[in-house]
């Protein structure tokens, strides 16, 4: 759920507050708005971009998408089926070609491609292209896990989420596809938004959609401009975010490791409906007027739209389908999944949107929603909160890294006046589902591994203990595990929400007071995160983005497209504490680096 996002059209249509702009606005046709992006899109057959995933001891998963003529646009179901040709090399230049073959790309996938290529060398580089229709793409990066029997290697990743095209410029990914000291980049959701460009009007409620800076607008639009909705609109909203440089770059750099969170539906999704999705009277018929403007019709179906956005984010993101890879019992498409690096460390990522209940208020009637703790609400789904507890309890490495969307931590709500004390923050995170908190925090307890959670969301940076009994906090074994949470890419954050750099120090100020385990928040900057696990400890550097050195204390550095990243600060956990420490000294070089063939 973003900070400061715009009302829901819900709220506005309730309200009766939609008015003449928000009717009238935009008005581009979907013909106009594949048009918009086929102009952003580099030139030629692979103007999106090449990418790789899910990276295993021996396996790669490599991506891109092709537009073999000139009708073959994102979302358009135009063009010709075409070969297309892969080849992965240990060199830049081509000239050791390890795997190669051929695939086709056609209109039932968007013409996008993906190409799990196997039997590689464990923890190495290699490279890879892909060529169609006379044309070569841009050559990729990529690697294997350092994932061998008796042997530990370093390991470092990158992680971010919440990257919103009109919040700002992703200096945040230019910064991550700079850097040659990573092993893969971790996206915990909201990789793109589901949101239009209707303004506001200042001071009607409702009156728009359009969530970012305003300097922004008409300079870093969402295409289609209506928010996403049919299987057309999802298509094309991915296609725009890949027309950026820096994100294509930090693609072309690094393999990615992806989940989404809601906005890749639609905002506080939960197992049968959305905060941000409006039904039609006939939940069986589709929305199929993605021309209009927002406030004009319902959107159908939740599931149907849900099964489109799954769609449009297994064709146009480097991720695998599990349930082809890692097949276990689950409720609908599984998405979660593990990854190895020998015996250091084990790496689970969850979906906690697919198949969670309806988030349910924090009070009612003055007193504390008993629903938050009953046990037959769920996060994950019983079948994947069993595969996540049995991992985190028996796992034989040295670490259990959680790649987790919502914060984790008990965090309550700064007591106020007329503030129901114990309330928590915000039900949409762990919260609000506390008999599966609690389940999780008891396998830490048990666990043999040291448990870190590794978190988005919302839009500012954290290091949190994870104590059981938050009475007796900071006993000695209290806490029984770590989560990190990094800062969004562009998202509004805690400043943009409360209006002043100032306001937001003094309220992460206040939230630690209330919640002491909370030992770093920080809600003005925006970036990501680095982790380095090793033996002894993991560490987390926080880098945020500065423009001309400020990383948004005077100025807002999301509307700088020359702004650079700058180390913040850095904390740790040492192996057997299952605590925080720090601020500690930033990182330095990797204790090795991965072969070469």
């Amino acid at each position: 759920m973003p900070l400061d996002a715009p009302l829901s059209r819900r709220t506005a249509l309730k309200g009766g507050a939609v008015t003449a702009a928000a009717l009238t606005f935009g008005g581009l046709t979907s013909e106009a708005a594949r048009a918009a992006v086929a102009e952003t899109a580099r030139s030629g057959v692979f103007g999106f971009g090449v990418a790789s995933g899910d990276p295993t001891a021996t396996e790669l998963l490599l991506w891109t998408r092709v537009t073999p003529t000139p009708e073959s646009l994102p979302g358009s179901r135009r063009g010709p089926a075409v070969p297309v040709r892969w080849e992965v090399a240990a060199d830049e230049a081509f000239t050791r070609i390890v795997r190669s073959g051929n695939v086709v790309a056609d209109v039932s996938r968007d013409h996008t491609v993906k190409v799990v290529v196997n039997r590689l060398t464990p923890y190495t580089r290699y490279f890879y292209r892909f060529t169609c229709a006379g044309e070569t793409s841009p050559v990729g990066r990529t690697q294997t896990a350092p994932d061998e029997p008796g042997r530990t290697h370093a390991l470092r990743m990158a992680f971010v989420s919440c990257s919103n095209w009109t919040g700002g410029y992703f200096t945040a990914y230019r910064g991550i596809a700079a850097r040659d000291d990573l092993d893969f980049v971790l996206h915990l959701g909201d990789y793109l938004y589901e949101y239009g460009n209707s303004p506001r009007v200042a001071g009607v409620a409702g009156s728009g959609d359009r969530y970012g800076p305003n300097a922004l607008i008409g300079i870093r639009d969402h295409e289609p401009v209506h928010e996403m909705v049919t299987l057309e609109d999802y298509r094309i909203r991915h296609a725009l975010y890949k027309t950026d440089p820096d994100l294509q770059r930090a693609h072309q750099q690094h393999p990615w490791i992806v989940i989404f969170d809601d906005h890749e539906i639609t905002n506080d999704a939960y197992d049968f409906g959305a905060e941000n999705h409006e039904r039609d009277d006939d939940p069986a018929t589709p929305y199929t007027e993605p021309g209009k403007p927002d406030g004009i019709k319902p959107e159908g179906d939740f599931l149907f739209r849900r099964a489109k956005a799954f769609q449009a984010y297994l064709e146009w993101m480097p991720i695998r389908e599990p349930a082809m890879w890692q097949p276990h019992a689950s409720k609908g498409r599984q998405f979660f999944r593990r990854f190895g690096f020998g015996d250091l460390a084990e790496l689970s990522v969850i979906d906690t949107r697919q198949n969670r209940s309806e988030q349910v208020p924090g009070t009612v009637d003055g007193a504390l929603n008993p629903a938050l703790t009953d046990p037959r609400r769920h996060l994950p789904e019983p079948p994947q909160l069993d595969w996540l507890t049995k991992g985190i309890r028996t796992g034989r490495t040295a670490w259990h890294l959680v790649g987790n969307q919502t914060v984790f931590a008990r965090v309550f709500a700064v007591p106020r006046p007329g503030t129901v004390p114990g309330s928590v923050f915000n039900t949409d995170q762990w919260d609000g589902y506390q008999a599966d908190q609690r389940a999780v925090l008891d396998a830490m307890a048990a666990a043999g591994p040291d448990p870190v959670v590794l978190t988005g969301d919302i839009h500012s940076s954290w290091a949190n203990d994870l104590p059981v009994d938050l009475a007796a906090y900071p006993g000695d074994g209290n806490s029984v595990g770590v989560e990190f949470v990094c800062p969004s890419v562009t998202s509004n954050g805690f400043k943009e929400a409360v209006g002043s750099a100032a306001a937001a120090t003094a309220t992460t100020a206040a939230f630690q007071g209330a919640n002491p385990w909370v030992r770093y928040l920080e809600g003005i900057g925006h970036g990501f995160v680095v982790l380095d696990v090793t033996p002894e400890r993991v560490q987390a550097d926080f880098w945020f983005i500065r423009s001309n050195g400020d990383k948004g204390l005077a100025v807002d550095p999301r509307l700088d497209p020359q702004a650079t990243v700058g180390y913040e600060t850095s904390f740790a956990t040492v192996k057997g504490s299952r605590k925080v420490s720090g601020p500690t000294a930033e990182l330095g070089p990797r204790s090795d680096s991965p072969r070469t063939v």
